[in-house]
């Protein structure tokens, strides 16, 4: 682990499986209580000295960036080993980790004049929090810690960083690497199960809590967080709708469709998660993403050509093949894929169900996985109300030949980002939250950095 700029060993250790074999690839520190409570003092005392020099937090992102880039294929390795993703979207992982870096190593946090005259001068600027607790999932492990890391950073915040225990190793490997970049304590990474996870949230240094995961366990991040006040922001996950518009051409819009819900192997929490089709392009449609399903290469991540990989875990795994047997039991049909892979790891068929509907476990809820649930309307205001009809609030997309049209039906999805005749467009520069349940508080662009500050006013009087 990193604390306090330096090497830590735990006297226990976990098993990190490599999800493309099932079988354990590594070893990785089980951090003490005691060592969480080193790292927080690291990350408080170092904490007056970062946030003094606004100059030197820009250079030291910048040189971090520059890490990310010249290291992406051996960091890169590290994340498809424990992952499964393929090393070329592992390889790009790191480089994206390293463009957020960038981006807010040049963002400017603006100080507000309010008043300038006779009687006061009146500023409005935003001041650093403090200790900033950030605990990320295992999807992307390293770009979504850098969605944390980056603007805290700038904001002169200092981090310890807690990754999912599925996936701790590039996140050991981050902390490592940065060692050579920021002085010590200002980024600490330590790494463990459920208990660690709890000993963060409670304890009484962070005045920040950053957290992307589960709905059931952001709800507990924030119940944990309630008692001492601290700041929250969560990214929850979500039942991303898409809908399709009667003049959308399935030729057209199937490949970007099927690249928006399998990104990653369906494990995007933004991906698109069930496809609402009019009646008249519903065979059409099911049919153009059953082929593209049927025409992927499945497999090692480590391995040439291969487009996807496996789950990352295996109760991830076992929930995917639970909802879609479900699914297959009580009459929807697998127009592509539909059962796991033999084999070891945990592949599993990408899968188009059809002919179901809202009601079905794999439509209300978030699969996580490679399966797309296809399901088919009549009214388009009713399909809307549909796509509303949920708890989650994260993204959405509307496609449609008529642009302005489609625009128009994507401002009434309620959710955080809705997309028109595209999905999962992502960047440094806009924000990313969800409605609902779908979380608390955004990330990204200028926004995102403001949620590692705190307001403060200063105000001059002119006697």
């Amino acid at each position: 682990m990193t604390i306090d700029g330096r090497s830590a060993e735990a006297l226990g250790t976990f098993d990190v499986i490599n999800p493309a074999t099932g079988e354990v690839a590594e070893q990785a520190p089980d951090a003490s209580r005691e060592q969480l409570d080193q790292a927080m003092a690291a990350a408080q005392a170092a904490f007056p000295e970062w946030r003094r020099d606004k100059e030197a937090r820009r250079k030291a992102l910048l040189a971090a960036a520059d890490l990310m880039f010249a290291r992406s294929e051996e960091i890169g390795r590290i994340l498809t080993l424990e992952q499964g993703k393929p090393l070329h979207d592992a390889t790009m992982e790191v480089v994206g980790a390293g463009v957020w870096l960038k981006y807010y190593a040049r963002l400017e946090l603006p100080r507000e004049i309010i008043q300038d005259d006779g009687a006061a001068f009146v500023e409005v600027v935003r001041r650093p929090m403090g200790v900033v607790a950030a605990i990320t999932p295992w999807n992307y492990p390293l770009l979504l810690a850098t969605w944390k890391l980056a603007p805290a950073l700038l904001a002169g915040n200092t981090v310890v960083l807690k990754p999912s225990p599925y996936t701790p190793l590039s996140s050991l490997k981050l902390g490592e690497v940065l060692r050579d970049v920021l002085p010590p304590g200002v980024f600490n990474v330590v790494t463990g199960g459920n208990d660690l996870g709890a000993w963060m949230t409670a304890h009484d240094v962070p005045r920040k809590i950053s957290f992307t995961g589960s709905v059931a366990t952001g709800k507990r991040v924030a119940a944990a967080a309630a008692p001492d006040l601290k700041r929250v922001t969560l990214e929850l996950g979500g039942n991303d709708p898409a809908i399709l518009l009667d003049d959308a051409d399935p030729a057209v819009v199937a490949d970007k469709l099927f690249g928006a819900a399998f990104q990653n192997n369906g494990q995007v929490c933004s991906a698109i998660k069930r496809v609402y089709v009019p009646e008249g392009l519903y065979g059409d449609v099911v049919e153009a993403l059953a082929a593209k399903a049927r025409s992927v290469k499945v497999g090692n991540g480590l391995e040439e050509g291969v487009q996807y990989g496996p789950i990352n875990n295996r109760p991830q795994y076992e929930r995917v093949s639970e909802l879609v047997a479900e699914a297959l039991a009580k009459g929807a049909r697998a127009a592509a894929g539909g059962k796991p892979i033999d084999g070891p790891g945990y592949f599993f068929e990408p899968t188009i169900l059809a002919d179901l509907a809202d009601g079905s476990r794999i439509v209300d809820e978030e699969q996580f996985g490679p399966a797309l649930p296809i399901v088919k309307y009549t009214d388009l205001d009713e399909a809307v109300a549909r796509a509303n009809g949920t708890h989650f609030g994260l993204s959405g997309s509307v496609w449609g030949a008529d642009a302005e049209r489609a625009a128009e039906v994507a401002g009434r999805l309620e959710c955080g980002t809705a997309w028109v005749n595209t999905h999962l467009a992502l960047a440094p520069n806009q924000p990313f939250g969800g409605f609902k349940w779908s979380g608390v508080g955004v990330e990204n662009g200028p926004w995102g950095l403001y949620g590692f500050t705190e307001l403060q006013v200063i105000h001059r009087s002119r006697l």
